[in-house]
């Protein structure tokens, strides 16, 4: 039987290291047609993570392990929380029309 290749576990947060590439991290996922909340609150989490997650727990007033907690995939995680992580990190939500929606009048 062949050996299996030894692999290691990769790590985005370990990748992340300029606020332009935070950005272009999460721009990417909301301008997929198949946006994900639960992708979202993961990348969130992996840029806290390379900004030290004790520190941004500090920003936030939040307990370090609540933020672990929060910033993973099928947490149900409150709106403010998201806002006090994203402020933590220097970054806001916008809004911007992208034209007519699925439920426009025609």
């Amino acid at each position: 039987m062949a050996e299996k290749p030894e692999t290691t576990r990769f790590d985005p947060a370990e990748y992340i290291v300029s606020e332009e590439g935070e950005i272009a991290y999460l721009k990417a996922l909301f301008e997929d047609e198949e946006f994900d909340a639960d992708i979202f609150l993961a990348a969130l989490g992996d840029i806290a993570r390379a900004r030290s997650m004790a520190k941004i727990a500090e920003a936030t007033g939040l307990g370090r392990e609540s933020l672990y907690k929060a910033l993973q995939p099928g947490s149900k995680v409150r709106f403010e929380t998201i806002q006090k992580v994203l402020q933590a990190l220097g970054l806001k939500l916008t809004v911007e029309a992208i034209g007519p929606g699925k439920s426009a009048a025609e």
